[in-house]
């Protein structure tokens, strides 16, 4: 009889097949940390040395999932595990100044190392900017999006500062910062999936979308093996 045909070998098969299922469903569930106050905390994003996957961290801070960039502290406002996003609230405008309180740590950076980037979702409206903006390949024009979100949204302080840009996110210059510095831009809101033609009345809440890829899967051969294990 062909070993194609074997009965004990396609046991073994079927029987490694299971163990390898198993191993990995298990490690997931073992793995996968505690809820955030009311929020779940998915695979792999992580709040702890003993769950998740390290790379991935977010924190809870009093119930409350914060991300923490290179230079800043945001909370988190969704989680979309199917397809590996997050979004966070952007750093608020101080009052009565057309300045985000990030100013002081440069606006958002993340390590280009990590696994989340800033995606192409995000709709980025650069305000207050310097002559220098408009030496970029941003649209500062006077039909630029800022211009209306300025004008609809009241904020009398920016209506000041006649230079504001708008943009895509995700490239490669975008892809892991949004500067804000007073040579430059002091400002800036970001919206997720806008749709352009609508008013502004209508606009989402500000808020910055990031991707994270996917983790290494844990590795698993045997009954022996610690699957819970990170990989080597």
């Amino acid at each position: 009889m062909t070993a194609a045909y074997d009965p004990l070998l396609r046991r073994r098969h079927l029987f490694a097949a299971l163990l390898l299922l198993s191993c990995s469903e298990t490690a997931l569930s073992a793995r996968q940390c505690a809820d955030c106050g009311s929020s779940p905390v998915p695979y792999p994003l992580s709040t702890g040395p003993d769950c998740g996957d390290p790379s991935y961290k977010v924190r809870c801070n009093n119930g409350a999932l914060m991300f923490d960039t290179l230079n800043n502290t945001y909370p988190i406002t969704s989680i979309t595990p199917e397809t590996q996003r997050l979004t966070i609230s952007p750093s608020p405008l101080i009052p009565d100044t057309c300045v985000t309180a990030d100013i002081s740590t440069g606006g958002i950076y993340l390590d280009s190392s990590s696994p989340f980037n800033i995606t192409s979702s995000n709709t980025i409206l650069y305000i207050n900017c310097t002559e220098d903006l408009l030496e970029s390949p941003l649209n500062c024009t006077a039909s630029s999006l800022c211009h209306a979100y300025i004008d609809a949204s009241g904020l009398g302080a920016c209506s000041h500062a006649p230079i504001c840009c708008s943009f895509k996110a995700g490239g490669s210059s975008t892809a892991h910062k949004l500067r804000v510095r007073s040579k430059g831009c002091s400002a800036y809101r970001s919206f997720v999936n806008l749709d352009e033609s609508l008013p502004v009345r209508r606009w989402p809440q500000p808020a910055l979308e990031f991707q994270w890829v996917s983790p290494p899967k844990p590795l698993c051969g045997s009954q022996s093996d610690d699957c819970s294990a990170s990989p080597a």
